[in-house]
């Protein structure tokens, strides 16, 4: 709590009342923060409380009232004011700055005193107005035996947010120092080494991608720092994962927040996975922790059933400027190669035309000459010249030379791409991804490697920079996730498109392929390869008209059945009349009485026709038929 080092916390205290949150006002907070740097300051021996409070009462001209019980409270859990002393006068902001400027305070004191006077009158409200929030005790950094907060809850609190709600709370956001110290430091190397070792026997899954620990990192910062953000951890572990109240607030923050429902079952995910490592530990064989298991499991499915899923459609993305059609993306693709090799043969090799053609290539190989293959594999495309090893991180792969462009021959012009590393990789045996590169692409793409690429490394080495990578940011640095993504986005929308993700080329690629009037182009099974899945994740995950379609078309399909039922049914009575004529041609009458005389014609009838054809029968007309009706 040092200078300007010092960050502001939203701060939540159980009024006497039960089941009541009080939130801080600006005006509130200010005063209060004030007393939690006087009262640091006398702890310090900076001065005497005594005689800071003369001062104050000087400068005040004995104008202050005491710090009445709800504000000792808040205070109290701002760490600045210990329960043990029984009367605080409120010091307003501006007697503070006057009376710590003749206290001789040091000068980072009255500078944190200056930040917090420079403050926006602004704050975030988050309340759970039907629970109690009470103080979260921080659990021993070492001990004896490890079991989860019981009772369990059995519902989730209520959180509410306001409409404009947009606060970062990841632990490198509200305290980037807190992730790098003990013993926070040490719990998430070991739970990594357990999560990324090849070979770990304790635990119940294979190991995970680089991928899958970058999310399942992000999570834990999330839900740390989220922690000391909101409930004033001051120091948080790992050992948070064993509060059953705190995953709930944080579950209801997220819904309340309207994150994704995917977003919540990827943390519960993340803590189940924590929970078996703590298993592993030494005294973590608690039965309480086997009970967490099956109750963060009970807790997914019930979200999973419970949220609603936001299904996207091209309709809605559309309307929202987030989709382009497949039409018009290839053709913003061969406008921007058209005019970059325009541009390169009118001025020549330069830094901006050369990043014409490279914007131009990064472009193809996401989307037009290629089945949008992965992000992560883009981003990690090694350039033919490099000389090195695998740059994967964690790869295990004997002689693996990474994901890599190789040019087989130049004469005639043969280009490959080999992706050994894909989200796949270990469902399909350590199978690689492998294509030559059609003709189209090969070209403009070997174009760029040569002198464009090299004008690009050349303009980055001045500032120390060297890339591996085929496709580079504008700094001459290999490309992270999100930069990519905002990197394609704003090329796109120069280009005339508009702000779309990357990521949704694989959609709007699907969408053209599954449609009814797809054009000629590759089988679905072998896009699929080259995308890095299989069809059925197409129908799960990337056809978002996958049920309108077939549902519609069995609708359309339907005026056909009909129509082939009638007919059927049509032929089926005619086929019947004609079998009853050919069975009796010599007999036209139909018998409806049950008489004696009636049933004593028909068998005379019925034994004349089973005599020789060459007899002549002798057949009644129509009028000699008496037909009883009674």
């Amino acid at each position: 709590m040092q200078g300007s080092q010092y960050t502001f916390r939203l701060v939540q205290i159980c009024t006497p009342e039960p089941c009541k949150i009080v939130l801080m006002t600006d005006k509130r907070k200010r005063r209060l923060l004030c007393m939690v740097q006087v009262y640091k300051s006398c702890v310090d021996g900076l001065c005497t409380y005594q005689a800071f409070y003369r001062i104050c009462c000087k400068q005040a001209g004995n104008k202050f009232t005491m710090l009445s019980s709800l504000d000792k409270q808040l205070l109290v859990k701002l760490g600045g004011l210990d329960t043990s002393v029984p009367n605080v006068a409120t010091i307003s902001l501006a007697v503070c700055c006057k009376a710590l400027k003749l206290a001789r305070v040091p000068a980072a004191m009255l500078a944190a005193f200056e930040d917090i006077r420079s403050r926006p009158n602004s704050m975030t409200v988050l309340a759970f107005p039907d629970h109690v929030l009470a103080p979260y005790a921080q659990p021993s950094p070492n001990p004896v035996q490890l079991q989860m907060t019981t009772p369990f809850p059995v519902t989730l609190p209520t959180c509410q947010l306001p409409a404009d709600y947009k606060q970062r709370h990841g632990l490198h956001a509200v305290n980037k120092h807190l992730a790098h110290r003990a013993p926070f430091s040490q719990q998430l190397a070991e739970y990594k080494a357990w999560c990324t070792n090849p070979i770990q026997l304790d635990r119940p899954s294979r190991k995970h991608s680089s991928s899958t620990w970058q999310n399942s990192e992000k999570h834990i910062f999330l839900y740390l720092g989220y922690s000391h953000h909101y409930h004033q951890v001051s120091v948080p572990t790992m050992q948070l994962f064993l509060s059953t109240p705190l995953i709930c607030h944080y579950v209801s923050f997220h819904i309340a927040a309207e994150h994704s429902h995917l977003t919540i079952r990827n943390f519960l995910s993340c803590a189940k996975r924590v929970l078996r490592w703590w298993q592993t530990k030494p005294g973590g064989k608690h039965p309480s922790l086997v009970e967490g298991l099956q109750w963060l499991q009970t807790m997914n499915e019930q979200v999973a059933d419970q949220l609603p899923r936001h299904r996207k459609d091209p309709a809605s993305l559309l309307a929202a400027g987030k989709w382009i059609s497949a039409p018009e993306l290839v053709h913003i693709i061969d406008t921007a190669w058209k005019h970059a090799e325009l541009d390169l043969q009118q001025e020549g090799v330069t830094v901006q035309t050369s990043r014409q053609l490279h914007d131009a290539a990064l472009a193809s190989v996401t989307f037009s000459h290629l089945p949008p293959i992965r992000l992560s594999c883009i981003r990690g495309l090694v350039a033919p010249s490099y000389q090195g090893p695998c740059l994967h991180p964690h790869c295990n792969l004997t002689g693996c030379e990474g994901n890599r462009l190789y040019i087989i021959s130049t004469s005639p012009l043969l280009m490959r791409i080999q992706l050994p590393h894909h989200k796949n990789a270990c469902k399909w045996g350590q199978a690689s991804i492998e294509f030559d590169l059609p003709a189209e692409l090969a070209e403009p793409l070997y174009t760029y490697l040569r002198q464009p690429r090299r004008a690009l490394l050349d303009h980055h080495l001045l500032i120390g920079q060297s890339c591996p990578y085929v496709f580079m940011d504008m700094h001459g640095r290999g490309f992270a996730g999100a930069v990519l993504t905002l990197y394609w986005q704003k090329w796109l929308v120069l280009q005339g498109g508009v702000s779309m993700n990357p990521s949704m080329c694989k959609q709007v690629f699907v969408d053209e392929r599954a449609s009814n009037s797809a054009a000629a182009g590759p089988s679905n099974q072998g896009a699929a390869m080259v995308m890095g899945h299989s069809e059925q994740q197409w129908r799960n995950w990337y056809d978002m008209q996958f049920h309108p379609r077939l549902a519609q078309n069995a609708v359309n399909s339907m005026q056909l059945w009909r129509t082939a039922m009638l007919q059927i049914r049509s032929d089926a009575l005619a086929a019947a009349a004609e079998l009853s004529l050919s069975t009796a041609p010599h007999c036209r009458h139909v018998i409806v009485s049950d008489s004696e005389s009636d049933r004593e014609k028909y068998q005379s009838c019925k034994s004349d026709s089973m005599e020789d054809s060459e007899i002549e029968l002798d057949l009644q007309s129509d009028d000699d038929v008496e037909l009883d009706l009674q």
